[in-house]
């Protein structure tokens, strides 16, 4: 038995006799255990500006609903599944720009670089008013009771540009922050 690295896709095959084994095995485990998991492995770095604000990476409940005007009816974020005292996380670096009580529920505001905000409901607030926070940071602590949510407990995660080309404050997806690549499947080679 011995190893080589294809000079046609770069990826190490080992050779016993005659056939040879494809390294891909491995690597397919690996992409069916994400997809059907949902998540990334335990230790797996996160690429990009924006993360999940809950961990493990949480099922989406209630998608983006964009109102066609900021005063008429929508869903002006996205609802993830999560449990009540679950630690909520930054979704990017920023500055703490609420924490308090709205309308009964608790709040947290993050404004980031380039004139965005988040916002995280129903979060009781572990941070200040003031306080500078990157990726990951723990914000708060998610409390139960999340009008509509199936779940026992949802965070209600938003996004909006304080200011867009149109000079007026518009609401986003903030799914659209975590850049995430769609996973395309390839055949693997058959072992010979």
């Amino acid at each position: 038995m011995r190893a080589w690295v294809s000079p046609a896709t770069g990826l190490a095959r080992t050779v016993i006799g005659k056939r040879r084994v494809a390294g891909h095995s491995v690597a397919a485990l690996w992409l069916v255990t994400v997809m059907l998991g949902g998540a990334a492995p335990v230790g797996a770095t996160e690429v990009g500006v924006f993360g999940w604000p809950l961990r493990p990476r949480p099922s989406v409940e209630r998608r983006f609903d964009k109102p066609e005007r900021n005063w008429l009816p929508g869903h002006r974020g996205v609802d993830l599944a999560g449990s009540a005292g679950q630690v909520v996380l930054a979704a990017g670096d920023g500055i703490v720009v609420f924490a308090g009580v709205v309308a009964d529920k608790p709040v947290v505001s993050i404004d980031h670089p380039g004139g965005l905000r988040t916002t995280y409901e129903p979060v009781q607030a572990q941070v200040i008013v003031g306080r500078r926070v990157s990726r990951g940071t723990p914000i708060g602590t998610l409390v139960a009771g999340h009008e509509g949510c199936p779940a026992t407990a949802c965070l209600h995660w938003g996004a909006r540009r304080e200011a867009s080309e149109h000079g007026r404050r518009e609401y986003v997806d903030p799914l659209g922050l975590l850049h995430e690549v769609p996973v395309r499947l390839k055949p693997l080679e058959a072992v010979l």
